[in-house]
């Protein structure tokens, strides 16, 4: 579903490549752990330890990856679209392999890990229907969503970042329902295993605090899948 008639915003869009190579450098400064990396704390049906290799896909700057390491997942291939933020997730180390592809055809070998994970970058596909067709072809035992919830980007804001001159840039955005997750899931025989949403709250409003009037409402999520 196209994002335009909820965009409430009116900023410059720009393609995703070309969105993650302008916000490389600042990203880290941008995106919070409440958006992301909470969501995946939340998630006990997955036993990280256990797994001996993930791929981690739309990589960026290896948040998702570290936070992988951390929690005793083996090697972990690292996959993005864009050199700038492959180059900031190579400082960090934690990757066995950075690669430069699409999410939806990654040119790993097929049933090469247990783990796929795809971290805040659904919303810039045009279908979701391609990623969970890779992820099955890549991942035996799990595949793991994180994503920009629908309900907010449906309330007008799309991914953006700002420019050094101050001017806000948003990143070419589409709105997938938890059913269009659901139909792309179930086409290659992924169960959902659990489903949690971060909502803006008191932490989110004390960093952000011209978020008041969001409150309550939904702003990202994580989906486990299992098979």
């Amino acid at each position: 579903m196209d994002f335009e008639p909820f965009d409430t915003r009116g900023y410059p869009v720009v393609p995703p490549r070309e969105g993650y190579t302008r916000w490389a450098e600042t990203y880290e400064d941008s995106v919070l752990d409440l958006m992301d990396l909470a969501l995946l704390d939340r998630i006990e049906s997955v036993p990280w330890a256990s797994i001996t290799r993930a791929a981690d896909l739309a990589c960026g700057t290896g948040r998702t990856g570290a936070w992988l390491s951390t929690h005793g997942v083996g090697a972990i291939d690292g996959v993005d679209l864009t050199p700038e933020m492959l180059e900031r997730a190579r400082t960090r180390g934690v990757h066995d392999r950075l690669i430069e592809a699409d999410l939806r055809d990654t040119g790993l070998d097929a049933g090469a890990c247990e783990l796929a994970v795809v971290s805040l970058a659904d919303e810039h596909i045009p279908s979701v229907a391609p990623m969970y067709a890779e992820a099955a072809r890549l991942a035996t035992r799990w595949f793991v969503v994180v994503g920009y919830h629908p309900f907010f980007l449906m309330g007008g804001m799309p991914t953006h970042f700002h420019l050094p001159t101050g001017e806000p840039v948003a990143i070419e955005s589409h709105v997938h329902l938890f059913a269009d997750h659901v139909a792309a899931a179930r086409a290659h025989a992924w169960r959902l295993a659990e489903l949690h949403e971060a909502v803006i709250d008191d932490a989110w409003i004390e960093r952000k605090p011209k978020w008041s009037d969001q409150r309550g409402r939904p702003i990202s999520f994580a989906a486990v899948w299992a098979r």
